[in-house]
């Protein structure tokens, strides 16, 4: 399942972050729709609001469908013909829709099949690991490369910070019965867990059921490209994105991300297992921390040598497969210290 998440990007850079080519292969980045409401946050959980891509078509209906539009969401899918005055009346949990049954649950199936679907994204997401001590919290996301692209767009640099992590979702649009503004809700589709991070995920499995998930994570624009244009790409065709990835890595965090209330950096910073459970202010940490408090607050007076530099989210070549401590000693820009240790078998 995914019950936590942080996206700590400016809404500036949300767009930015998120470019892509529309069907003329222009390069485009998202408007925003109600960008006002959008708050960064490195840790949100069910029932608050976050940012979520989707066609422009479901707002405009003459709009291109492969023009793409930003909105800021809450999470957990209120279904449209939910009838009562209140959507926290809903007597069930709708902010994780599972693969195999989001075709058959009247929760889903309906917004699914009017082409209801979004990209729900994020920095990544959390993971707790059940251990003997408590639970162990993980910080999940795509492979960050340093390797930057030079090339102007339009006069603008395309964008070289995090790889945001894309998964796939689900929204829908409730209207109060007595009136009053609509109200947008997404829920992420999960999956069974990739090999790589099953160790995090093992559940107990009782009669068959509790199969330890994971989000559908879509790699890459063109995988995002069909799962959002509802009207070149039909629902038979579009679900068969909706599977495990092994393209992404990992690292432990502080257990001061279980409280919803702690929302900094230090949600997202690494530990070292069988230390201390604190963020340990190394220099690598440091450059990490500085790049994600310069990240939330947009400072445009930051010089760009300062900041680590990655590739465009969208536009880039296949990262070789990394180990989770490969990809952090890359992630925290080799500042003289060793790798993370490897976590035995």
């Amino acid at each position: 399942m995914c019950g936590r998440t942080a996206c700590s990007l400016a809404a500036d850079n949300l767009r930015r972050a998120c470019a892509y080519r529309d069907r003329r292969g222009r390069h485009r980045q998202p408007e925003w729709v109600r960008g006002e409401r959008y708050q960064p946050s490195y840790n949100k959980g069910p029932q608050s609001s976050g940012p979520v891509l989707l066609s422009r078509r479901h707002l405009h209906q003459d709009a291109d469908s492969s023009e793409r539009v930003l909105m800021d969401m809450r999470w957990g899918l209120v279904p449209s013909w939910f009838k009562q005055d209140n959507p926290s009346k809903l007597q069930f949990n709708t902010s994780n829709c599972r693969s195999d049954t989001m075709l058959s649950k009247s929760s889903y199936k309906g917004a699914l099949l009017k082409g209801k679907r979004c990209v729900v994204l994020a920095d990544g997401f959390y993971e707790w690991q059940q251990q003997s001590g408590g639970k162990q919290p993980y910080f999940i996301y795509f492979p960050q490369t340093k390797d930057a692209m030079d090339k102007e767009t339009e006069g603008d640099k395309e964008w070289k910070g995090w790889r945001l992590l894309t998964m796939a979702g689900i929204f829908d649009c409730w209207e109060p019965p007595s009136g009053g503004e609509m109200l947008y809700t997404y829920t992420i589709i999960t999956v069974d867990a990739s090999k790589d991070v099953s160790f995090i995920h093992h559940r107990q499995v009782r009669a068959g059921k509790g199969v330890a998930g994971m989000p559908a994570i879509l790699d890459g624009d063109e995988a995002i490209r069909k799962w959002l244009d509802f009207a070149e790409v039909p629902t038979q065709e579009a679900v068969k994105l909706i599977q495990p990835t092994e393209n992404i890595v990992f690292h432990p965090v502080s257990t001061f991300v279980n409280n919803i209330r702690n929302n900094t950096p230090e949600c997202v910073a690494p530990i070292e297992l069988g230390a201390k459970k604190e963020v340990k202010a190394t220099p690598s940490n440091k450059v990490m921390l500085g790049w994600l408090k310069s990240s939330q607050e947009g400072s445009p007076q930051k010089k760009e040598n300062d900041l680590p530099k990655w590739t465009s989210q969208f536009i880039h070549s296949p990262s070789p497969k990394k180990t989770s401590a490969d990809v952090l000693q890359q992630w925290l820009g080799k500042q003289g210290q060793p790798a993370a240790k490897k976590r035995k078998a």
